[in-house]
């Protein structure tokens, strides 16, 4: 399962970059070559913007290259510095969860009240479902780093 998610993060990530490169690139084209631009270009990249945002927030958990004040941390070795790390995550996990469950009740809220985007007219709601959705896959990941220090402390007392 892990696999299958971390690839799926990636195709869309990648697949988006590429998307999105390709359409800015046809909005100056069409701008400035042509002097007529794309009504529904910009928002649509923005939008696109959004979800690599919030996804990637996700894919940096894996990569673990989400910034850090490491300086209590580095004061701290063996199992005190494991136990430490779990604190931390399950810290970020709640919080999170908690960014997921508010960005989900802003998303329905928009879902009920059917707002439309200016130039594309779609539902501004998908552009907002990119908090939830990019909390709660980080909120996945942290679990699997959670479960993964656990496992290194349970081999360490097993030693």
């Amino acid at each position: 399962m892990r696999n299958a998610f971390d690839r799926a993060e990636e195709v869309f990530l990648v697949g988006s970059l590429a998307f999105n490169v390709v359409l800015i690139f046809i909005q100056v084209v069409m701008r400035y070559v042509f002097q007529n631009s794309l009504s529904w270009s910009e928002e649509l990249a923005r939008y696109i913007f959004l979800w690599q945002t919030w996804v990637g927030a996700s894919y940096a958990v894996r990569m673990r290259r989400h910034f850090r004040v490491e300086m209590l941390v580095d004061l701290m070795k063996g199992r005190l510095r494991k136990w430490y790390e779990l604190v931390v995550l399950l810290v970020w996990c709640a919080f999170a969860l908690f960014i997921a469950w508010q960005g989900s009740v802003l998303t329905a809220f928009l879902i009920k009240r059917w707002q439309v985007s200016a130039a594309m007219q779609i539902p501004i709601a998908w552009a907002y479902a990119s908090v939830p959705a990019g909390c709660a896959m980080m909120a996945i990941r942290l679990v699997m780093e959670m479960k993964d220090l656990l496992r290194d402390l349970r081999k360490g007392a097993a030693c």
